[in-house]
């Protein structure tokens, strides 16, 4: 994310590692309660701290930590532990002493590769459509954070549910590496995973220009991204849950989830320059005249705010009174009342055409320099004859 804090760029980096240092250190000497609480808090912590720290919120915490964190948070409990007890032994929750089977079954599979991605998705997309169909929230950066806040509570409240026996069961025998790896799977891998992919999906649902773009084919484009990336992680997460060694799952679990996550943040990155962009173009915009309550002019090409008295745009550099023929049509729809405005306004052009395509008159060529007579009335008649009459009296 941006360094929003001037003052203290590294604030919440350093926070982060300090967060991940501990839950290590706890895993390390057997404490997991700790380590497990620690771990699923630290990012969305962190994360929620410090978008509120740069104010991307319109100073609204309450509602948005609300809906984003609060209202995924419960959806997952319920539906984390409904899915377990559909699968019961069909799916290993830990390998590091839980209950296991020797080899994986088409139902555990089905259940982790596709019911829980897919299901979970759309409960991680519930809030951050609510936030970002507000006005206030129409922008493509607060589509972006809130499905970041999202996928990072799902991830947290996934883990608790799943890792609850960890939580309430005290002090562990020591084994730092099978610990370890499981900590920084579930409570940095998997939340970072979740987020991002989440993000991208609810930033196409508010989108570029006026208001919010809401069900379109690039939002259905993003959510299809994030279901299959959270279908990759789960599948092999899974399947790697079989492996003979605990210890060697989790890592290639680890390896598999952080190759995921890369092709995500090279996605997000995308997404976020654009983001960035629409925000800086807005401010200037504001700036420059417009003020904090005026109304915002738009790229008919690209959708990006354009500044007052701008002729080209600052992003695509398309001129402003270029418009292509879809937008040109709901002018005249618009302005015209309908398909009968439209209609007249065609014909109008037509009828301009017409007479632009007659040819010019040619030098020399004989054309009437007076208007055509036209037939008199009775009246007319009358006053040429008295008015003929005076003058030959006077002679």
């Amino acid at each position: 994310m941006p360094r929003g804090v001037g003052q203290r760029p590294q604030t919440y980096r350093v926070a982060l590692v300090i967060a991940l240092t501990v839950a290590l250190l706890a895993a390390i000497f057997g404490a997991m309660p700790i380590a497990v609480l620690v771990a699923a808090f630290a990012i969305p912590v962190v994360y929620i701290v410090y978008i509120y720290d740069v104010n991307l919120w319109e100073d609204e915490p309450i509602p948005v930590t609300a809906l984003a964190f609060v209202l995924t948070g419960a959806l997952t409990i319920a539906f984390t532990i409904v899915w377990r007890m559909l699968a019961g032994n069909a799916v290993p929750i830990t390998g590091l002493g839980g209950e296991t089977i020797s080899a994986p079954t088409i139902g555990g599979f089905l259940i982790m590769a596709l019911l829980v991605p897919i299901i979970g998705e759309a409960i991680k997309q519930v809030g951050p459509i609510i936030l970002a169909s507000r006005p206030e929230f129409d922008d493509l950066m607060d589509g972006l954070t809130f499905g970041v806040i999202s996928g990072v509570a799902y991830a947290t409240f996934d883990t608790l549910v799943k890792h609850w026996d960890l939580l309430t069961g005290g002090l562990v025998a020591q084994d730092p590496g099978q610990w370890v790896s499981l900590i920084f799977l579930e409570g940095f891998v998997k939340p970072l995973l979740f987020g991002t992919a989440t993000g991208i999906a609810c930033a196409e649902y508010s989108g570029l220009g006026k208001g919010y773009d809401g069900f379109t084919p690039r939002y259905y484009r993003g959510l299809a991204e994030a279901i299959v990336a959270n279908i990759a992680y789960q599948a092999g997460a899974y399947l790697f849950s079989f492996v003979s060694n605990s210890a060697t799952g989790i890592f290639l679990s680890i390896l598999w989830g952080i190759i995921i996550l890369g092709i995500l943040i090279l996605r997000i990155r995308n997404v976020l320059h654009v983001g960035l962009m629409e925000a800086a173009l807005e401010r200037s915009a504001r700036q420059g005249g417009l003020g904090a309550a005026g109304e915002l002019q738009f790229c008919a090409q690209c959708e990006m705010p354009l500044l007052e008295h701008a002729a080209f745009c600052n992003a695509c550099g398309t001129a402003v009174r270029v418009t292509p023929k879809s937008h040109r049509v709901k002018v005249l729809a618009a302005t015209g009342a309908g398909p009968a405005g439209a209609h007249a306004a065609g014909t109008a052009g037509a009828a301009e055409d017409t007479l632009a395509q007659q040819p010019p008159p040619t030098v020399g060529s004989e054309q009437p320099s007076t208007p055509t007579a036209q037939p008199h009335t009775a009246a007319e008649d009358t006053a040429q004859d008295t008015f003929r009459n005076d003058e030959e009296g006077r002679a």
